[in-house]
């Protein structure tokens, strides 16, 4: 019966069928044929799954992310970054990093990222002298890091999966995503020196820093609000989440008065576009993983995997390969609900903390993001800089090869990981 599932499922994604209907129709196929249960079991597991009140976190997060763009606090962030790390080696593609950072707590989604800073930052670039594709390619690398700091829409999906806290994988999402940024900005200084990339030479002044960071103050008000309110146990993030939304709308409407009607309209049909397409692909995800579970696929894995007596290094090393090549293939969500429930139990079973396993997952997976053939940050940043797919692809190896390295190192080195959860209570 396994391959009324495998199958058409195979075939719809190499069909370029939409995830969410690909988990779907293959469920349907696999139910259909077997006869073991009923129809009515797709809608049942579907929305048992998404009927959880930490995926409420997930459109509220979006609609905050959208608002604070509308607000137009982007072009704020971008200023600060500049007086903060302009006069680096690498000049403006130091300030996209750095930019990522920040913006990453505003959206916690990747193409976010690349659409709202590349949209600014590669025409910027462009206008300096950096090569187009150069430019894409430092946006859609830097972008993975916006879904590992948080808030982070993929970690919310994937504790709702594991049954981990959100909070504490929010602690354990900050040294990690820090540590992807800081290998980006050690190759993009080796790069500007080689190549002689611009950057600031005059000094900042004290007056120009505190007009810099006037104009951000709002941006950066946001996620501390966040962080502190969960990390005190002030409120849950999906309470959190519910509060940016009310702190991006009194920006936007009282503070600043950058925001109109028709822009809040606007914010909500995108956030419930986005977040239905979230949902689906949990609810399905879901439905998928319950018909392979049927079919005992993930024991026969994890049985496949322990017979070739791995230590927890070597199973590491090896599953790191795997995720980074899943990761190019198959979104990011999908990823976490098909196979954190496989891959998890393995890892504990091998004396992994499932926290610092979490991450690893995430942090490869969101790899996954800007990586060629299929990363979608690209299909993003190459019609703003106009350049094709082979030219970022080329341009971007050597972010991808740092990104790699910072992953090595995390994986090696749990207590990166597991540090900030410690000292917060969560590990």
């Amino acid at each position: 019966m396994i391959w009324w599932l495998m199958i058409p499922a195979i075939v719809l994604l190499v069909s370029r069928m939409p995830i969410a209907f690909t988990l779907g129709i293959s469920s349907l196929v696999f139910f259909a044929a077997g006869g073991k249960f009923g129809f009515d079991v797709i809608p049942q597991r579907f929305f048992s799954s998404i009927d959880m009140f930490v995926l409420l976190a997930i459109p509220f997060f979006i609609l905050a992310g959208e608002l604070m763009n509308k607000t137009g606090i982007t072009d704020g962030l971008v200023k600060f970054t500049k007086v903060v790390v302009g006069r680096m080696h690498g000049g403006l593609a130091q300030v996209n990093i750095v930019a990522s950072i920040f913006f990453a707590g505003l959206t916690g989604a990747g193409v976010a990222d690349t659409s709202a800073l590349g949209s600014i930052l590669i025409p910027a670039m462009e206008k300096e002298g950096f090569e187009p594709e150069y430019a894409a390619a430092v946006t859609a690398a830097s972008s993975v890091i916006g879904p590992i700091i948080p808030p982070s829409i993929i970690m919310v999906v994937f504790s709702s999966v594991m049954g981990l806290s959100v909070g504490s994988m929010f602690a354990a999402g900050f040294v990690p995503g820090l540590l992807v940024a800081i290998s980006l900005m050690i190759i993009t200084y080796f790069i500007a020196k080689k190549k002689h990339h611009p950057h600031r030479t005059e000094k900042v002044t004290f007056g120009e820093f505190v007009s810099a960071t006037k104009e951000a103050v709002y941006a950066l008000l946001m996620p501390i609000i966040m962080i502190v309110g969960i990390f005190s146990g002030f409120f849950t993030a999906t309470e959190a989440a519910a509060i940016c939304v009310m702190y991006a709308l009194l920006v936007g409407f009282v503070i600043k008065r950058t925001l109109t009607f028709k822009d809040l309209m606007d914010a909500l049909i995108r956030s419930a576009v986005t977040s239905s397409i979230v949902l689906m692909i949990i609810g399905m995800g879901n439905v998928f993983g319950w018909a392979m579970a049927i079919e005992r696929i993930p024991q026969s894995l994890a049985k496949l995997i322990l017979s070739f007596h791995f230590n927890k290094y070597t199973f590491l090393f090896v599953i790191n390969l795997f995720l980074l090549f899943m990761g190019m293939v198959m979104e990011t969500g999908v990823n976490a609900i098909l196979l954190g429930p496989i891959l998890m139990p393995i890892a504990t079973s091998l004396g992994i903390h499932p926290l610092h396993f979490a991450l690893i997952m995430i942090v490869n997976l969101n790899i996954g993001l800007a990586t060629p053939p299929l990363g979608v940050c690209l299909f993003v940043a190459c019609p703003i800089a106009k350049v094709s797919l082979e030219q970022i692809a080329k341009a971007i190896f050597p972010f991808l090869i740092m990104e790699f390295v910072a992953l090595m190192v995390m994986t090696y080195i749990p207590e990166l990981v597991l540090i900030v959860p410690r000292m917060l209570g969560f590990a």
